[in-house]
């Protein structure tokens, strides 16, 4: 015989099973190394990497989460609450190998509003990487 349970404690069951995966994205998980805190394996490990290659001299200035304000045709675009929209790039650094800053995104799934936020930039004159 199955419980029977009413609407609310069903939700209620919902919402508790869900609460600490909430917004993630295909299921990551918070990583933490050298004392940062990274959204994913993923970009712990681009990290790592780009540490390493700026350790060698390949790349220099490396700066994590950038944000990067968005801009329509008449201004700033705008969140629902009126505040400028922005896209938090993962890494930016100068690449001396291609002589070029490098904005580069760890990602594992493109999400919609990643690629819209991309476009956007692309038309503003930033190309974004995805690694």
């Amino acid at each position: 015989m199955t419980e029977r349970i009413t609407a609310a404690d069903y939700r209620k069951e919902q919402a508790a099973s869900q609460g600490a995966d909430k917004g993630r994205v295909r299921g990551t998980k918070r990583v933490t190394v050298q004392g940062i805190s990274f959204a994913s394996k993923r970009e712990a490990k681009r990290f790592i990497y780009l540490r390493d290659r700026e350790a060698k001299g390949e790349i220099e200035n490396l700066r994590l989460q950038v944000p990067f304000e968005l801009q329509g045709r008449y201004g700033p675009i705008l969140t629902p609450k009126g505040k400028p929209m922005t896209y938090r790039a993962d890494f930016v650094y100068f690449d001396k190998t291609i002589n070029a800053e490098v904005v580069d995104d760890a990602k594992g799934h493109a999400t919609d509003v990643f690629l819209i936020k991309k476009a956007i930039l692309a038309a503003q004159g930033v190309e974004v990487r995805e690694t």
